[in-house]
């Protein structure tokens, strides 16, 4: 078992932080809301750090899901930061979803300091964290990869090391392209079917058997149906991994234009007030 600290405890590190607990391992954990983590260290018998620094100290390995390029760059860097805390020779495991250019940013400033960098972004939103059952995909050296997974497993249903570092966060970007245009989709088959008088729940029991099928159709029909849209990721931080697809798209020459047509409909979402909605109410827009 694994002395680490955890850094950011959201819908979803919080839920990875305590299968990291259940699986015996040494757990501290920080987030920039102290409180909580003092509630999660009284729930799960860890300790809460007041900085990243602090929680770095003496660690084997940190993990870290936090929300932006700003905030990953905060709690790493900087006199405060885990990277501060962090003894050469130990394992920085970044969770959030970032762009490619700020992972090889801090793999390089990790370099630096002898401190391995896995860049990890996950799929499978905060039913995948609690209940265990994450897709992993990670980037960074072949070596640094075969410390993080065993520790990774303690959440994962699948972790793959997709190259380089970055290799991570690209393969997050063809997860979030895939969804977008997915959800549109799905929506749009929905509100046809409720404009034609047809059963939803009879319609989608048929045309889910067949090449319509998808984890979206299964899990999130019913809740679109009733317009009830607190069911996982927000529209909010789609919105901002569809940026980071959209810029990476234009420094690759790679055209989106259905992902690029999907965030402005999230762009509308957003303005009827559902920032904070999930990204399955892409629906709501189709029945105004």
């Amino acid at each position: 078992m694994a002395k680490l600290a955890f850094l950011g405890l959201g819908v979803m590190g919080g839920p990875m932080a305590g299968h990291l607990a259940a699986k015996g391992h040494e757990v501290t954990v920080y987030n920039r809301t102290a409180a909580r983590a003092e509630a999660w260290a009284a729930r799960h018998g860890g300790h809460a750090a007041p900085t990243p620094r602090a929680a770095a100290e003496g660690r084997d390995a940190v993990l870290a899901c936090v929300g932006n390029d700003d905030d990953l760059r905060a709690v790493c860097l900087g006199p405060d930061g885990a990277f501060a805390g962090m003894a050469p020779g130990t394992l920085f495991i970044d969770h959030t979803t970032v762009s490619a250019a700020v992972t090889r940013e801090l793999a390089a400033a990790a370099a630096g300091r002898g401190i391995g960098f896995v860049d990890a972004p996950v799929s499978g939103g905060q039913a995948g964290a609690e209940a265990g059952q994450l897709s992993v995909m990670c980037g960074g050296a072949a070596a640094d990869y075969a410390r993080a997974e065993p520790i990774i497993a303690a959440y994962a249903r699948i972790c793959r090391r997709m190259g380089e570092s970055g290799a991570g966060q690209l393969t997050k970007m063809c997860n979030q392209i895939a969804i977008a245009g997915l959800l549109q989709g799905l929506s749009e088959s929905l509100v046809f079917a409720e404009k034609a008088g047809l059963d939803i729940g009879a319609v989608v029991e048929v045309i889910s058997q067949g090449a319509a099928g998808s984890w979206q159709m299964a899990n999130r029909h019913r809740t679109m149906a009733a317009g009830e849209f607190d069911h996982g990721f927000a529209v909010d931080w789609m919105r901002k991994d569809l940026a980071i697809c959209l810029a990476t798209a234009d420094e690759t020459g790679a055209s989106l234009p259905v992902t690029a047509l999907v965030d402005q409909f999230y762009k509308e979402v957003q303005g009827m007030g559902g920032g904070r909605w999930d990204t399955s109410s892409l629906i709501a827009r189709l029945r105004r």
